[in-house]
């Protein structure tokens, strides 16, 4: 089996992002970003997956975390699609819904080639720690674009905007762990009719 790993560089004038993973991997990380609350999230994203991910980035936080907070999710999902190469063999599709104490949501995934994003998480606008609320969905429909897949997210319970994220991410891990594993059944064939997994 060839070596499902990508190494991925953005650098703009308002960010600096570096990423490298192994969709095959054990959950290990290493990740800095100048948003406390966005790192953590990421450590749930890598140890829930078993994807090996580094991340080094730099943004404009003194703005706010908008630009870094999208640069690393289309970053993530460019070294994700990258990873998955020709995407022969793989589940294709992943889905979870998990709770976090009184939280609890549903994510779907496809890996279709087609950029598809539904977000029916709503959450108020506040700060859990450093991490504006409204930039969950600034990550995700990142990620969707990034990773050119189809993605749902949706919020079926919860108060606790800490735990409505973070259940948010944990699902989106799970999903992408389902989606990107190797179907022993289908090594060699590709998870589509119309002989293509791209637009």
């Amino acid at each position: 089996m060839s070596s499902r790993t990508a190494s991925i560089e953005r650098k703009t004038k308002e960010t600096q992002v570096q990423i490298e993973l192994n969709l095959d991997g054990t959950g290990s990380h290493q990740i800095r970003t100048p948003i406390g609350f966005l790192t953590h999230m990421l450590e749930q994203l890598s140890r829930h997956s078993l994807i090996d991910l580094r991340i080094e980035a730099e943004g404009d936080t003194h703005i706010d975390g908008h630009h870094t907070t999208e640069d690393i999710a289309i970053a993530l999902g460019k070294a994700v699609a990258d990873a998955l190469g020709d995407k022969q063999g793989i589940a294709r599709y992943g889905s979870a819904t998990l709770p976090m104490d009184e939280a609890r949501v549903t994510c779907a995934l496809d890996l279709s080639g087609r950029v598809f994003f539904v977000w029916e998480v709503p959450l108020p606008k506040a700060k859990v720690g450093d991490f504006d609320t409204e930039l969950a969905e600034v990550f995700f429909e990142g990620f969707a674009r990034g990773a050119q897949c189809n993605l749902h997210v949706e919020l079926h319970a919860g108060e606790n905007l800490h735990h409505i994220i973070e259940v948010s991410f944990k699902a989106l891990a799970r999903s992408l762990r389902g989606a990107t594993e190797l179907d022993p059944r289908a090594a060699h064939i590709l998870p589509s009719t119309k002989g293509t997994l791209t637009e």
